[in-house]
């Protein structure tokens, strides 16, 4: 299975922000761009891979774990910034970053103690993502998009939960078709058992 670690928005926070992301598709460094599907929208953790079923119970303890040692904590989005000079477009974070932080690397923790194999650890930079410029072409400037969204300032809710999540790859061969997105597990942050 491949799985990460996030943090969903809520609902109406996600359709408040595809309001404001709705007319700049319309743009013309919009048109170039591959949105992402609100019902996708998150704010990544820990990305863990491929893993196999017999690691996931581990995981699935430590995640608990990792939980029950974070208590609830406010976020907003807000702004807006770009990775690789308009390859991906994010909407920013505002409020209790630096507990995000914390279950951020928690998460991860709770992945190399159920023995996951990761990727060499980064510097966590909280974001989720919107768009992404197409594979092989040049990327669009996205500096309008940027200005548009740089005011955006959305509601603050309280984060209560961590998520493991099941990436489903796209199989149909459709350019363009994107990952489905499966909350597999759900425990509240803060409480134990």
């Amino acid at each position: 299975m491949r799985l990460f670690a996030a943090v969903l928005p809520p609902d109406d926070v996600i359709q408040d922000l595809a309001d404001a992301v709705a007319p700049l598709r319309g743009l013309p460094a919009g048109q170039r761009l591959r949105w992402t599907a609100p019902a996708n929208w998150h704010l990544t953790l820990a990305f863990y891979g491929e893993v196999d079923e017999e690691r996931l119970p581990a995981l699935r303890e430590r995640l608990a774990r990792a939980a029950a040692h974070t208590a609830p904590f406010a976020l907003s989005l807000a702004g807006a910034g770009q990775f690789g000079r308009g390859r991906a477009l994010w909407a920013g974070v505002q409020g209790d970053v630096r507990d995000l932080g914390f279950l951020a690397s928690r998460a991860e923790a709770a992945a190399r103690r159920a023995g996951l194999r990761l990727e060499e650890h980064r510097r966590y930079r909280p974001h989720l993502s919107l768009a992404r410029s197409g594979r092989g072409a040049a990327p669009p400037d996205v500096r309008p998009v940027l200005e548009a969204l740089d005011g955006y300032r959305g509601r603050s809710w309280p984060v209560e939960e961590l998520a493991l999540v099941h990436s489903r790859l796209p199989r149909s061969g459709i350019p363009g078709e994107q990952p489905r997105y499966e909350t597999a597990a759900r425990w509240r942050l803060g409480v134990s058992g």
